[in-house]
């Protein structure tokens, strides 16, 4: 019942946080990707930087799928956005499918020191994640920025 009475703004304002928090995790993802693509002579340093990088991966990852992408499905329901949501699922498909190849990645150098493909492997993971940027880039803008003025009220 107090639920009903919240305000847009009660309901929805904190959700800009975790988007905030979340895509401030993107970056220090992408410094990371950057430090291990640049790459290091010493594969122990390399091998270590890769590590670093695999773990912001999956949080990353993780943060998406159980928190960030309910939240914003949740706020589109709220709003009843048909098209928003239509939209939103069709960008989630698309994220969908990267998870798989990122989650590969971390999996095949958290098992191995093998690093001589990693040069090709990095290329395939900066594909994989710009295409995923782009699609939650996406989902924020038709299912969260699209009601900002609905939230202030």
């Amino acid at each position: 019942m107090l639920d009903n009475c919240k305000t847009a703004q009660e309901r929805w304002g904190g959700v800009t946080t975790i988007i905030d928090r979340w895509l401030e995790e993107r970056q220090e993802l992408l410094v990371r990707f950057y430090r291990v693509s640049t790459g290091a002579v010493d594969e122990d340093i390399r091998g270590e930087k890769l590590r670093r990088l695999c773990e912001i991966l999956v949080d990353y990852v993780s943060a998406g799928h159980f928190e960030i992408y309910d939240q914003l499905i949740k706020e589109g329901r709220e709003f009843s956005d048909t098209d928003g949501l239509k939209e939103g699922s069709r960008l989630f498909a698309i994220i969908d499918q990267t998870t798989e190849k990122v989650l590969d990645f971390n999996d095949k150098y958290q098992e191995t020191d093998d690093l001589t493909s990693l040069d090709h492997d990095l290329s395939q993971l900066g594909v994989t994640l710009e295409t995923r940027f782009e699609a939650e880039d996406g989902m924020i803008a038709v299912l969260h920025t699209a009601h900002k003025d609905l939230v202030s009220q």
